[in-house]
Order: structure tokens, then C-alpha cells, then sequence
């Protein structure tokens, strides 16, 4: 066979090996080099795509479109194809690898996914159709791909290895002590008002400094920049970071140390990011930043599913694509496989009113399908007697409770349907309600856990340091954290010898002892032989925190040991599937938990959840 023959022949085999997807499909499976903005509508098999276009990265490279010809492709891995292509024998690893072009290995891959739901499915597919060596893949949301980054690298920007990072409890919570300590009073001016403009600013790249010359005389935005100002401040006193942090001290990093910037360009040859039209401006430089050596960057999105506008997500990034990024290739995925061809002539006719769009319409070969039905209802109850008749009277003609899930625009709007299910016996579940690490036992143990685990962590202290019961006043505390901010010291190290301080002579003892106690736990966690389930069981035991819950609320003491325990099972599972996890590991994985990550597939119960949650399901 001469060299065009065998070079058709190799594209014979690739387009069998992907026979499965349709043409615009499989052009995005091959099209492997250079920028690559996958326009995928609602249900056209973008994850689908995305994990065959990862196996033909890991299996054939740029095989399809090469004219490459290794040495040693010989006459047997010539024959092996014909066999394939004619009857189907399945083709060796050995012939595979013949055939390959400058195909790459999987750990340098980087695929960043919405959810930390979707990127265990993106694994979970690869490895049942490469193996173990798909684990190899970095594939995770944009805030946990940032906070590995920083758990290498951060102490190069001032960071620990031990960082905490906060959530939005833990912000609210610092943000009012920070307006109590400037004086501000929460009439003029929320916490929750403050730190969505710091979010703002921050999704922007813009610091403290730089935001204070943006205020001008606007009275607001001068008590905002004063703010934002403490606020960072005291979120490096405690070696902290919010979850914006993550994605822009990144960022920052890169700026600041070339060098670790270069290290993750050459070790990441192709970089992979699905939902691209709901990432920020801040998600867009760290993305660019990366890919700018190789050049190698797949985006997918869909320019009319950008939701997520009031959280900083800015449509520009996907529209501008071919303009940022030089001879990209563009794919629009338009059969929709998931639904019928009148729900589709219901989507295609809102969406053509969108004004910033690039435009695709979808369509399937599913058949035209049942009506769409549309109800005024009078009022919210209903609404929800309506919705749980349909329900049920679809269960009792042989559906599931599964097959139902009802969409909101708002968490507060789940109530009457609540009230609606549980009267007619409708098992359900609310995707966005108190989440098991919102419980207040179980965020005082995550607090206790992060103190070991970060000392300096001040909002985390604050919450522990008199639970249980110790006599030590919130005065006391707030005179130890004026002494810290005089003195440079951390409120622990403050704590520790609070007995150097007359002001703090009324509770030195009990601060002393509670240090002391608190020593002893993170010199256990610095022992190698102790793991996280002995540590945890040592904390709950030490502090007598079961014995507080039965006479903090009795009622209720029972239901919380209960999630107490429920901890420890949490943690002893990390154990089992991370043996070289830390306590620091435990904490971050906790802390970018999502609603969506526990969403089970399998219960029968039927799902309530706002729009935005129900995004990428």
C-alpha cells in the first residue's frame, strides 16, 4: 500500500473507533490542535463529546489529520485494520500506539468542568473506556483545579500549604465584625450588599487598592472600599481565602512568579473547559494564561444557556472567542437528543429574541412528541395541588417518583410544594435546602478540625473558642484579637499566653487551657501514626462535645450526635479513597462541596431545585 492508502486507512479506523457520533460530533472529536469553541445546545452530547475527543487525545493524538507515518507501522498493523474495519476484531494497544500521532499522556490534560459532579462522571466515563490511567486526567471545577495550584505554590504569595478557605458563612460572619470594628452600622449598608460588590470587584482582578481609586465621592463605595480593604487584610492574618480568592490569587501568582506559571504551561498540553459561557473575568485570565503556550484550548458553551450573569459571568468571553483566540475553529452541536421536536420549536422560538447570540437551531430526529402544556394557576397553592395531582396520578399509571422535578426560580418558593408533598405522601427532595455541612454541630466540628489544621484561622477560633462552655466573654476575645492586631500575633498565639496580658487577666486560665487543649490536638495531627478518624475521635472526645449537645438543646441532642458520627463516617471514606489525603485535603474538599455533588440519580423521590441547580443535570 502506498502512503495515501495507508493514511485513509488509519482515518477509516478512527472514524469506526467513533462511529457512534454524528458528523459535527465526531469533526470535534478530531479537530485536536489550536483554539476550539464547541457551541453545544441544550442536550446535543457535549460530555459525550468531550470524553471521545480526551480518548482520541490519549489513544491516536492528531492522527486523523496528520500525514505523519510512524517507523513502525508494518504490514501486521496493516492488517489488523482491514480486519477491524471488515469484521470488527478489536485492534491491539501495540497497533493502536503504531497508528498514534503525538498522542499525549493523560496527566497532561486538564479538563475543567461546572460541578465536581461532573468532572467524577467525565472520570468515571474515561476509565470505563481507557482504564486507570484516565485518573491521570486533572479533571475538576475551576475552584478546586485553583486550590491545588495553591497548595503547591501559594506560599510563594504569602500563603501556607494549610490554608482555610471560607465560605459564605464564614464571610458574613467576618464581614460583621469587620462593619462592627469600623463602625458602620448594617442599616446603612449590609454584609451580604458588601461582599457581593468584593465578589464583583474580585471576579474583575481588581484589588483593594486599586478599587479605592474607582470610588470617587460616592459615599457607599467609600465605606465598600473600606471594607473590602479590612476584609483582604484579615483574610491573609489568617492565611484565608474566600472562594474568589482561589481563582485570582492564582491568577496573581502566575503575574508575580513566571516560573510556576511556565512549569503548569509545559506540563498541560491540551486544556479542556466545559460551560464557558457562565465563567468570569477572572476564570477567562487564568484559562488564557495557560493556554498560551500551547494553544490548545477547547472551550464548550452555549451562548444562549449563560444564566449566571448575576454571579459575575460574562457572555463576552464565548462571543469574542475567535477575536481573543487566532484561527479558532468553530462547531456548532445542534441535534438535541434529549428532547422532542416541539419543545425544541418552543426553545428555538424564545431564543431567537436573545440578542447577544451567535446563532444554531436546534433539532432531532425524535419525533414531534406530546404538546406543551401551559397553566395559569391562581395562586401559589394551586400551583403546587395541580403539580402534585399530575404526579400522582402519572405514579399510578406505572411512572416513578424519579421521573418528576420540579424547577423554581427561588429556594423560598419550595415551601408550598413542601407542604403539598408531604400532606399526599410525595417522597421528595430539595436540592438547595440546609445542607449537611451547614448543620451547626457540624460546622463547629469543621471549625475545631480547621483550627488544627490552620491555626491562624481567627473567624474559625472565634466560633470555637467558647463551645462548649469555657466562661471566656466575647470582650475577652475582642480584647485578645486588639492585643494580636497591636502586637502582630495571631489571636491563638494570643490566646496562648494570655496570661503576659492584664487585660486579659479575668480569663487567662481558661484561654491557657483551652490553647493548651488545642495544642495537643494539632500535635496529634503532626503525628503520622494518628489518622484523621482517630484525630476526629480524640477532638470529640477531649472537648466532651457529646455531652454538651444533651445539654445545650436535649431535644435535639440525639439527631445531632448522629450527624456528629455522620462526620466521622465522612471522614474515615475520604481516608479509604485518598490514602495520602491530609487534614487540609479533608477541609478543602468539604469546603467546595456543592448541592449538586450529592445529587443522587437512583432515589425515587421526586426533586425540587431552583433553574440554576438543575444547570448541567
Amino acid at each position: 500500500m502506498d502512503k495515501s492508502e495507508i493514511l485513509a486507512l488509519r482515518r477509516a479506523v478512527l472514524e469506526k473507533d467513533f462511529a457512534r457520533m454524528n458528523d459535527r460530533q465526531k469533526q470535534a472529536v478530531f479537530t485536536v490542535n489550536g483554539p476550539l469553541l464547541i457551541l453545544a445546545g441544550a442536550g446535543s452530547g457535549k460530555t459525550t463529546v468531550l470524553i471521545n475527543r480526551i480518548a482520541n487525545i490519549l489513544r491516536y493524538g492528531d492522527a486523523y489529520n496528520s500525514t505523519y507515518l510512524r517507523d513502525d507501522l508494518d504490514e501486521n498493523d496493516i492488517a489488523a485494520c482491514k480486519a477491524y474495519i471488515e469484521n470488527g476484531t478489536p485492534l491491539t494497544t501495540e497497533t493502536q500506539e503504531h497508528l498514534s500521532v503525538s498522542a499525549c499522556a493523560p496527566w497532561r490534560i486538564m479538563a475543567i468542568t461546572f460541578t465536581n459532579k461532573a468532572a467524577g462522571e467525565l472520570k468515571d466515563r474515561l476509565c470505563a473506556m481507557l482504564g486507570e490511567t484516565a485518573n491521570d486526567i486533572w479533571a475538576s471545577t475551576f475552584h478546586s483545579t485553583c486550590a491545588r495550584i495553591l497548595r503547591r505554590d501559594g506560599e510563594r504569595i504569602g500563603y501556607s500549604s494549610h490554608f482555610t478557605v471560607y465560605d459564605t458563612d464564614d464571610q458574613r460572619r467576618l464581614m460583621k465584625s469587620i462593619l462592627k470594628e469600623l463602625d458602620i452600622s448594617e442599616k446603612n449598608i449590609t454584609p451580604k450588599s458588601i461582599l457581593n460588590e468584593i465578589s464583583r470587584a474580585k471576579d474583575s482582578l481588581i484589588p483593594p487598592a486599586e478599587y479605592a481609586l474607582t470610588v470617587g465621592d460616592d459615599f457607599r463605595l467609600k465605606i465598600i472600599s473600606r471594607a473590602y480593604t479590612t476584609y483582604q487584610k484579615r483574610l491573609e492574618d489568617a492565611d484565608a481565602m474566600d472562594f474568589d480568592d482561589l481563582i485570582n490569587k492564582v491568577v496573581e501568582l502566575f503575574k508575580k512568579c513566571p516560573d510556576v506559571l511556565e512549569y503548569y504551561q509545559n506540563r498541560f498540553r491540551y486544556l479542556m473547559v466545559d460551560e464557558y459561557q457562565d465563567t468570569n473575568h477572572a476564570q477567562y485570565t487564568f484559562v488564557r494564561m495557560l493556554a498560551e503556550k500551547s494553544g490548545n484550548l477547547c472551550v464548550v458553551g452555549d451562548d444562549d444557556q449563560s444564566i449566571y450573569k448575576f454571579r459575575g459571568a460574562t457572555i463576552e468571553n464565548i462571543l469574542s472567542f475567535e477575536n481573543t483566540f487566532q484561527n479558532a475553529t468553530v462547531i456548532r452541536l445542534e441535534q438535541n437528543y434529549r428532547s422532542t421536536q416541539n419543545i425544541l420549536d418552543a426553545a428555538n422560538a424564545v431564543i431567537e429574541h436573545n440578542t447577544e447570540r451567535k446563532g444554531k437551531t436546534l433539532w432531532t430526529q425524535n419525533g414531534t412528541g406530546a404538546m406543551i402544556h401551559l397553566h395559569t394557576a391562581e395562586n401559589e397553592t394551586d400551583e403546587a395541588e395541580r403539580i402534585t395531582k399530575i404526579i400522582l396520578d402519572g405514579v399510578a399509571a406505572g411512572r416513578k417518583f424519579s421521573d418528576y422535578a420540579v424547577l423554581y426560580r427561588m429556594n423560598s418558593q419550595s415551601l408550598t410544594f413542601e407542604r403539598n408533598f408531604a400532606k399526599s405522601g410525595v417522597p421528595h427532595r430539595i436540592i438547595g435546602g440546609t445542607r449537611f455541612y451547614e448543620r451547626r454541630e457540624i460546622r463547629e466540628m469543621i471549625a475545631y478540625l480547621s483550627v488544627i489544621n490552620n491555626p491562624s484561622d481567627e473567624m474559625r477560633l472565634r466560633r470555637i473558642i467558647n463551645t462548649p462552655k469555657r466562661s471566656i466573654g466575647d470582650r475577652s476575645v475582642e480584647v485578645a484579637a486588639q492585643i494580636g492586631q497591636q502586637t502582630g500575633e495571631t489571636l491563638f498565639e494570643v490566646v496562648s499566653h494570655a496570661k503576659d496580658y492584664p487585660a486579659l487577666s479575668r480569663a487567662a486560665n481558661k484561654m491557657t487551657l483551652f490553647a493548651a487543649q488545642m495544642q495537643g490536638l494539632i500535635e496529634l495531627n503532626d503525628d503520622e501514626e494518628v489518622t484523621l478518624g482517630e484525630l476526629y475521635d480524640e477532638l470529640v472526645e477531649r472537648i466532651d462535645y457529646l455531652n454538651f449537645l444533651k445539654t445545650d438543646d436535649p431535644e435535639s441532642a440525639e439527631d445531632r450526635a448522629a450527624n456528629v458520627q455522620e462526620l466521622a463516617s465522612n471522614l474515615r471514606r475520604f481516608e479509604e479513597e485518598n490514602p495520602e489525603g491530609t487534614l487540609s485535603d479533608f477541609l478543602e474538599e468539604v469546603s467546595l462541596i456543592t448541592d449538586i455533588d450529592n445529587y443522587d440519580n437512583n432515589a425515587d423521590s421526586v426533586v425540587l431545585m431552583t433553574v440554576h441547580s438543575a444547570k448541567g443535570l
